[in-house]
This record gives structure tokens, C-alpha cells and sequence, in this order.
């Protein structure tokens, strides 16, 4: 991971130099005529078939690199935001110096064939962007984005800052001047990112906090805090008079408060003050407060076309570092928000200090929107490493003139091919967090609302650590690694799986450390008896490329095998073509994995007899007649896999399975296959079976049935392989009727069967699903939810226990008794065969132990409206106790006794349970699995806000600089600025006596 970061901020910086050194060679000309290439003009064509100003004809090709878009690797395409003119002198003189990073962004993407977007935002506003690609407004001719309010941009041009926003809701501020100011408050909270606070006071005859729980301090800027004031936002409303020096002083107070107390960013801070006028300037407020060093900025909104108090407001601004703006239309919003960036960005400009930042991960869906990706194809979750562009020229050294952001996307996927997912066992996990906890990679983050919706969640960006591993209540974790220690950490976790309806409990062991360069660290999760121990093999190169090439053979997809990115000669070839050149040493600059790659050689030969034997099986109409098995399949610890199909594809009753689209099925960058690490937690030798569940909640009409290999070692017993079928429902059920009618007694007829009225017969496996009922509509069913009075009966008696489970990154729906004997029962089931006799042979057919134990050298080692919103759930798991094979128990319904029997099936999961049926116990409590919101009272909620989790502050800062020249402060001509400074002097005059 640290190589692939030093490589993109390398790239990042050689496009600094370059765009620095070409804007320091321009000199500004505002009659300059400059035809260049418009990102959504390209290509387009006037009535006549000419093309159109701006446009112009550019070569696109398909490049499956950038998602199979359309683009050209030569060039660069300019965007300008829709607001904005094509041919405004700023833009112009801006994209023809800027031309010359095209040679910069063609060698960067060769030097480095793994990046992908690269790009330069312009404080003018304009976008360039390599390589050059079509963009398509949305239905409204609209293109929304606009680079300078992106949280790379943002990031990179200014320092953490502290920010209290002072609202006017005096009686002038009523009708549409509210409504501006609310969006004016709004915007400015969308430039706040992750190591910003702050806090936002409406005032008019008196001081109040939007917020009243956060009375005297200032808040983290995540999403989810910024969300919970703009909803605060629209409870603001107009009456009384404005009194702004009573807002000023608490905003002061606060300021220094937290300043004193290391609170808040320990960096920048200002005072946005949104309002339709000031009488009077206030000077006795900021000489108190401000003086003499004014190291707290003033940036005044003025709301409205009148002007008749902008002087005080212009004033306040230049004598305090600030910037004065005129908002009138709610249109001019966000032009004119943007503006405070450029100011608080001067010290920094004058240092010269060109920090990399690092974004969290995020999706930018304008963007998406306007590259026109399907759903199929993003967006996806990325990290972003950005740096400024500053002017270098002499006669504007300290005015700080930033000139830009230049960056490059690192999508998060990409991260995770760097981690060699078959040294971490079944269960293993790497994952990697920000300077402020949040997630930036893990397995249990998601970041969109369903499989197959590409739309993002609320607050996806800000999850924080201890939201998915919540096990560790005291942080430990967290705090070490935000802290960007080096160290281990234990503790019991539990791990849900198959859309989250079953659980895992297991012993992690976690490993972590920083990643040096950049603000995050990293961390990996080993479950004991999993990835301590790794099996090797040899076989020769000739028998395993051989093996590997079969057609029945796959490798994982997300698995790297070999570094295919790095060369652009070897983007082309697949990870089996990569393998065959490498061993074979004709292709010395590939970079591959050697001990993966001998172990997936070594894995295909030993596997390769599965072949002969399952088209054998396919051949011999009896053990297959009815076609009830449609699958057989392998998987290995080196991510192959082999299948074999018993019917046409087209006839599979369950199309997904094992295909991308079944992503807890396949070997992924982040998991083993579901049925692999199922299969893993059982005893050796016994079968898992299941039906999946589908992403929207439907059941698939097939039975999954898989057990784990064990290499029988005497010292060691890492599991190598796991091995199954898939087969229809319909078939598994019918074999278990068939079976469940076999007696032991001599003429073979049964005393008892599941064909009596008078009892019910269910076939559940270790988490409580049905698999087979007498009532098809049950099937996959919990079994709680059909009979509830036994569930509560097993629960009570130990035989299944219930799982408290937390997600804290669920969405709600919101607007914005009995003994223990069974004597009558117990007797009579005695003569049942309870086994499946039929179908646990058919399956113990597709066992390989004995292909493991080969001749090889062997060596083991180690709103109003009804939406979806954010919220905590709580929700059980249950799973059964292994060391209880049989119970029986009775159930009082209101005077009837009801009596069951449960009994496990050897060498499986699965559990037969047979319940009476002479008793009505309808009216007993259904056991469910529904999450079950978790409601904050008012003071949860407060607490809950006001508490600040461990995080670490950037090491850069630039808050001010003392030769700053800060003239430059909005439209204050008609002021002279060196009343200013005098006027401060004489206050401070005054003051001092």
C-alpha cells in the first residue's frame, strides 16, 4: 500500500512543478482568443454538420482501464461549470497556460499504467481532466459539478479550521432573505470536511443556538453532524431585532474556549456572519477580541440587493482578514461561499508549502453522472491524494494567490489487490482507517444501499472503526491506531454473514501499524485456527500450467496473482497468461507472487482427477437421472476453483451462483466464498447446507451443500479446500421425505411417520432455517417466526442460543412455558430412522480426502415524505448448541400439552424437528430476527454529539502569516484600508490604558 501511495503522490507532484512553472512563463492577456477542448462540447455538431465552437473533432476510443468509457490518452478535455462562461478572460488564460500538464499527465499514466483519472480544478473554476472524455448533462442540461467545492479541492487548499456561523433571524431577515440565508449556511457547511469544527448561532435580540444541546462549543464537521444542522436549518425563523455584537462576543468566547481547551482543530478560524445588514461596525468587539494579531477571520454575507449598511459589513471583513460578499439570488450562493477558501488559503500560498492531503474514501456521483456510467459500473468508493497549485510570481508573493488543486483517484478497490488475501486464512481481513477513525477500507463497510443499487448511503463516508468492529467497547483498537501506533490486539468477535442473517463467532487477533506517507493506517484480522499455518506443495512447472489451463479451471478475479497494471504491455493478459510467461521467464518485468503461484499450480494438479470423476458422474444416468444436482464445484486456498455443470447453464434454477453477481459466493478481494467459511466452522467431515437468500430477500429455489478438506496432519490441520454441489430444492426435499419414511422395525413399516395429520415435520439447519416443511411457503422461513412456541422452548432449554447483533450503518424507514419430559413422544420416535441415509451417501461421493493425501512433499507453516434514513439497529442471530443432539420437551398451550422432538442429523448441520399438532399455540409469541431501531432520548442525543472520539490533527498548518497582504478583502473600494490600520491602532490605544 505504501508503494502504491508514494507512486500517486509522486505523480501528483510532478504536475504541481509543471503547472506552477507554466502560469509563472504566462503572463495574463484579456484579449486572449484560445479554441480549446470543451468537455461537453467535443464531438457536437451544429445544424449543418459543422462542429460546434469550443467542440471539435476528438478521437475516443473504448478503454476498459476507465471503466470501458470512451477517451483519448493523448489528451486532456476542460470542463466549466454551467454557471459559468466558456470564454470568460479568466478561463481562457487559465486553460492555455494550463495546456502544457497534458505532457505531464500522458508521462505520469506511463510511468504509472495503474493510475487513472488524473486532474488540475482551477480557482477560476475549470476542470482539466485526463484523459480526455465526453461529458453528458443531466436531463436538465445541467452539469452540477464544480471542482472547488470537491472535498479533495477544499482539503487541499486550506488548514483545519474552527468556524462559527452567526445567522441573522431578526424580523428584516423574513420570506425569501431566510431562505437565502438558510442555503448560504448550508453551503458553507458542504466546504467543511472531517478535520474541521463547528457550531452555528442564530441571533437577533438574543443568542441561540440551532443546536441547544451544543451550548458553548463546537462539533466535528462529519456528515452526520452537518446533516443533523441542516435539518435544524429549516426550524429557523424571523421576529425581533438584531442585536450582532451580543453573537459577535459569544462567538469570540467560544472561539477562544475551545482554542485554549484543544478542542477543535488547533488551526484556522473565522466567523461567517450571514446577515442583511450591520448598523454600526462593531470595532469595540473586535479590538476586545481580535487584536493585535486578528488571528480570527471575518467573512460577512450580506443578504439582498440593498447595500444600505455593506460599508460596516466591508469594513468588518478587511480589518479582520476576511472577505466581504453580496448575496441576492439564492443563484449566487455558492460563487460566492466559494470565495473564503481562496482567503483562509493565503498563508499557506505564501509558506509554499505544498501538502499532500489524502481524502476518506467517497463516491462523487456528479461526476458519474456526467462520464454517464451505468449502474453496472459505478460510482465506486475511491480515496483521493491532491496537493495545491500556487502562483510563484515576485509581484504577488504575499497577496497568495492559489491557483489551483492538481489530483489523482485511487479507487478502493485497487487497494485491496495489494493484499495477499491467501496469507490471512478463511476469516482474515485487512482493513485501513483515516487520521480520524473513519473507515477507509474494510469488509463490513457498505457504502451503497443494496447489492446491485449504485446509490450511496448517508454519511457511507464517515463510518467510523468502532461502528463494525463493535465488539471492542473501550476503543483500544481505534485509539492505537488513529494514533498510528504499531502493535496486536485480541478480542471475540462476531462476524455475520449470508446478508447478515447468520453469525460467525470467532477469536481475532489484530495486527496494525501506520502507512507512511499518508494520514491512515492500516490493520489485519487473523481468527485463531485460521491463517496461522500455511500448506505447501510442490509439483512440476510442466504438470501445473497444464492443470491450470483446463477449462473448468477459474482464479479469483480480485486476487493478484501478478501485477498486470504496472507495464502497459502486460494489461492485456489474464492472470493464467501472466502465470505461464512468468514461470517461463519470458517476461522478466512481470511482478508476481511465487509462493501463491507454485501453490495454485500445485492445487490445480492435485484437484485435476475431480474432472474425469464428475463428467463420470455426469455419464452414469442413475446417480444423476432426474438432474436434482446442478453444480458440483471446488474451491482452494489459493482462490481456484473448478466447476462442472450436470445441466445446460440456461436450465440452472439459480443463474448468480458463482458468478459476480453472487459476490458472498466467489472468491473477492476482501472474503473467501460463503460456503467456504461456513464450511470451515464446521467439524471436519460434516456437510453445510442452506438456500441462499437473494439480495432483495427472496429465496432461490436450490439447496447449497459443502464441506471443508482438512489436510490430517499430526501436528497441524489447516483446511485447504472446501467442495459442494448445488441442487434443487425440490430434489432435496423429496430426498428427505423418502428418507424420513425409512423404519428400522423388520417388516420396514413405521409406527410413526411425518405422513400423520397429527404431527409436523421441519428440516432446520444450525441457525434456525427451514429447509423443508410440509408447507412449501415456510421454506427459508425462521423457524421462530412458524413456530414460536418451541423456538422459546429450545432457547429456554439451551439448545439454541440467541445472538444480540449492532448495525450501526442501518437505514430505517422515517419521514426525513413448560416441563422438559416428552415421554408421550419420546417412545414411539425411537423406531425412526432420523438420517438422510440417501443423500449424505450421494454426497460423501464428492469427498477428496483421500486426492490430499498425496506423495508430495508436504511443508506446513503460518423530510416529510416516507424515506430511508440513517439509524442504529439492534437484531438477534441464533445458532445452535453443537454438544446437544437430541432433545425433547413439551409445551403447556392453555391446558394442552404439546410435545417435540429434536434431533440433529449426523454429519450435517440440519436438525429434524417433529412437533405435535393436536394443541392451537398460535397464540404464542413469534421469535423473529427483525432489527429493532435503537431510540437516543434527548439526552443520548446530546451526549452522543458532544462526545469526541480519539482522532489525530494533520501535522500542517497555516493560520496566518504575518507579511500577508490582505487588501484584497471583497468590494471595499470605496474604503480606505490605511484608515483601517490606524483606526486599530488607536483602539488598541485606548485599550492598553
Amino acid at each position: 500500500m505504501e508503494e502504491m501511495f508514494r507512486k500517486k503522490a509522486e505523480a501528483t507532484r510532478r504536475l504541481v512543478e509543471a503547472a506552477e512553472e507554466a502560469h509563472l512563463q504566462h503572463e495574463e492577456n484579456p484579449d486572449l482568443q484560445y479554441e480549446y477542448f470543451n468537455a461537453v462540447l467535443i464531438n457536437e455538431v451544429d445544424e449543418d454538420g459543422n462542429s460546434v465552437e469550443l467542440g471539435g473533432e476528438f478521437i475516443l476510443e473504448p478503454d476498459d482501464h476507465f471503466n470501458n468509457l470512451s477517451v483519448n490518452l493523448s489528451l486532456s478535455v476542460v470542463q466549466v461549470p454551467t454557471n459559468m462562461y466558456n470564454k470568460d478572460p479568466d478561463i481562457v488564460n487559465g486553460v492555455y497556460w494550463s495546456e502544457a500538464l497534458n505532457k505531464v499527465f500522458v508521462d505520469n499514466f506511463k510511468r504509472d499504467p495503474s493510475l487513472i483519472w488524473q486532474y488540475f480544478g482551477s480557482a477560476k473554476g475549470f476542470f482539466r481532466q485526463y484523459p480526455g472524455v465526453k461529458w453528458h448533462p443531466d436531463e436538465h442540461g445541467v452539469i452540477s459539478f464544480d471542482c472547488r467545492n470537491r472535498k479533495w479541492y477544499i482539503q487541499a487548499a486550506t488548514s483545519p479550521k474552527d468556524v462559527v456561523i452567526l445567522v441573522d433571524v431578526s424580523g428584516s431577515m423574513k420570506g425569501l432573505r431566510l431562505t437565502i440565508a438558510r442555503q448560504t449556511v448550508a453551503s458553507i457547511l458542504d466546504t467543511l470536511g472531517d478535520d474541521d469544527y463547528f457550531n452555528i448561532i442564530a441571533y437577533n435580540q438574543d443568542v441561540h443556538y440551532v443546536e441547544p444541546c451544543l451550548n458553548g462549543t463546537l462539533v466535528q464537521a462529519d456528515s452526520t453532524n452537518k446533516d443533523h444542522f441542516k435539518e435544524h436549518l429549516n426550524k429557523l425563523f424571523a421576529k425581533g431585532i438584531g442585536l450582532l455584537g451580543n453573537a459577535l462576543s459569544e462567538a469570540f468566547t467560544i472561539l477562544n474556549e475551545i482554542n485554549q481547551t484543544g478542542r477543535g482543530s488547533l488551526c484556522s478560524q473565522a466567523i461567517m456572519l450571514v446577515t442583511d445588514g450591520a448598523t454600526k461596525m462593531y470595532d469595540e468587539v473586535f479590538a476586545k477580541y481580535n487584536l493585535p494579531d486578528r488571528k480570527v477571520r471575518i467573512f460577512p454575507y450580506l443578504i439582498g440587493r440593498e447595500s444600505a449598511f455593506a460599508e460596516n459589513l466591508k469594513w468588518m471583513a478587511c480589518a479582520n482578514k476576511g472577505y466581504f460578499s453580496q448575496i441576492s439570488t439564492l443563484a449566487d450562493v455558492q460563487e460566492n461561499v466559494m470565495r473564503y477558501l481562496h482567503v483562509m488559503s493565503r498563508p499557506k500560498v505564501i509558506d509554499h508549502e505544498h501538502d499532500t492531503v489524502w481524502t476518506e474514501a467517497y463516491v462523487d456521483s456528479a461526476l458519474a453522472q456526467a462520464h454517464k456510467l451505468g449502474e453496472n459500473k459505478g460510482p465506486s468508493p475511491m480515496t483521493t491524494v491532491a496537493m495545491p497549485v500556487f502562483s510563484t510570481k515576485n509581484e504577488t508573493k504575499y497577496q497568495g494567490i492559489l491557483l489551483g488543486v492538481v489530483g489523482t483517484d485511487i479507487p478502493i478497490q485497487e487497494l485491496m489487490k495489494t493484499i495477499p488475501k491467501h496469507k490471512l486464512g478463511i476469516h482474515g481481513y485487512a482493513f485501513a482507517i483515516t487520521n480520524n477513525g473513519y473507515i477507509l477500507t474494510h469488509p463490513d463497510l457498505r457504502p451503497l444501499y443494496q447489492e446491485g443499487q449504485k446509490r450511496k448511503k448517508p454519511s457511507y463516508s464517515s463510518v467510523d472503526l468502532s461502528e463494525v468492529e463493535w465488539e471492542d467497547k473501550e476503543d483500544v483498537l481505534r485509539t492505537a491506531m488513529v494514533n498510528r501506533r504499531t502493535g496486536t490486539f485480541s478480542m471475540e468477535v462476531k462476524k455475520t454473514v449470508d446478508k447478515g442473517k447468520r453469525v460467525l463467532t470467532m477469536h481475532n487477533d489484530y495486527y496494525y501499524t501506520d502507512i507512511k506517507g499518508t494520514p491512515f493506517s492500516v490493520g489485519v484480522a487473523l481468527s485463531r485456527g485460521h491463517g496461522k499455518y500455511f500448506f505447501k506443495g510442490n509439483v512440476s512447472l510442466e504438470a501445473g500450467l497444464h492443470d491450470l489451463e483446463q477449462p473448468d479451471v477459474a482464479l479469483a478475479d480480485e486476487w493478484t496473482y501478478c501485477n498486470t497494471d504496472e507495464h502497459h504491455e502486460h494489461r492485456h493478459l489474464t492472470q493464467v497468461k501472466a502465470i505461464k510467461l512468468y514461470m517461463t521467464s519470458r517476461r522478466p518485468h512481470l511482478k508476481c507472487d511465487r509462493e501463491l503461484i507454485q501453490q495454485v499450480l500445485f492445487d490445480a494438479v492435485v484437484t485435476a482427477p475431480l474432472e474425469a470423476y464428475w463428467t463420470g458422474l455426469a455419464l452414469n444416468k442413475s446417480e444423476n437421472s432426474d438432474k436434482g444436482v446442478e453444480i458440483a464445484f471446488l474451491g482452494t486456498r489459493t482462490g481456484l476453483s473448478r466447476t462442472n455443470l450436470f445441466v445446460a447453464p440456461e436450465q440452472l434454477t439459480n443463474q448468480d451462483f458463482l458468478t459476480a453477481e453472487d459476490k458472498e459466493g466467489v472468491f473477492n478481494a476482501d472474503h473467501f466464498p460463503l460456503w467456504y467459511k461456513r464450511a470451515a466452522e464446521q467439524v471436519p467431515g460434516t456437510f453445510v447446507y442452506s438456500i441462499p437468500f437473494g439480495s432483495g430477500g427472496e429465496n432461490k429455489s436450490v439447496v447449497l451443500a459443502s464441506t471443508a478438506i482438512q489436510l490430517l496432519d499430526d501436528r497441524k490441520s489447516p483446511i485447504v479446500a472446501a467442495v459442494g454441489i448445488q441442487m434443487k430444492l425440490e430434489f432435496f426435499q423429496r430426498k428427505f421425505w423418502t428418507a424420513s419414511r425409512q423404519c428400522n422395525a423388520l417388516d420396514g413399516k413405521c409406527i410413526i411417520s411425518c405422513d400423520n395429520e397429527d404431527m409436523k415435520c421441519y428440516l432446520i439447519d444450525n441457525n434456525g432455517f427451514i429447509l423443508v416443511s410440509e408447507e412449501v411457503s415456510q421454506t427459508n422461513l425462521f423457524f421462530g417466526e412458524v413456530e414460536g412456541a418451541v423456538m422459546n422452548k429450545l432457547l429456554l432449554m439451551g439448545s439454541f442460543k440467541k445472538i444480540p447483533l449492532y448495525d450501526y450503518q442501518a437505514l430505517c424507514k422515517g419521514y426525513a412455558g413448560s416441563s422438559d419430559s416428552a415421554n408421550s413422544l419420546l417412545d414411539p420416535f425411537t423406531t425412526v430412522k432420523w438420517l438422510l441415509t440417501e443423500l449424505v451417501i450421494f454426497l460423501l461421493e464428492f469427498n477428496l480426502y483421500s486426492w490430499w493425501n498425496c506423495g508430495s512433499t508436504v511443508n506446513a507453516q503460518r423530510s416529510q415524505r416516507m424515506m430511508m434514513v440513517p439509524c442504529d439497529t439492534e437484531y438477534p442471530a441464533f445458532v445452535s448448541e453443537r454438544t446437544i443432539k437430541e432433545t425433547t420437551g413439551n409445551i403447556d398451550c392453555n391446558g394442552c400439552i404439546r410435545t417435540f422432538v429434536i434431533q440433529q442429523i449426523p454429519s450435517s448441520n440440519l436438525f429434524m424437528v417433529v412437533v405435535e399438532n393436536k394443541c392451537d399455540c398460535s397464540f404464542a409469541p413469534r421469535v423473529t430476527m427483525e432489527p429493532i431501531e435503537i431510540i437516543y432520548n434527548e439526552s443520548l442525543k446530546c451526549d452522543r454529539l458532544k462526545f469526541q472520539k480519539d482522532r489525530r490533527r494533520p501535522l500542517s498548518c497555516h493560520p496566518f502569516h504575518p507579511q500577508e497582504n490582505a487588501v484584497e478583502c471583497g468590494s471595499a473600494n470605496t474604503l480606505n484600508f490605511s484608515l483601517v490600520a490606524i483606526l486599530f491602532s488607536v483602539l488598541s490605544l485606548l485599550i492598553s490604558r
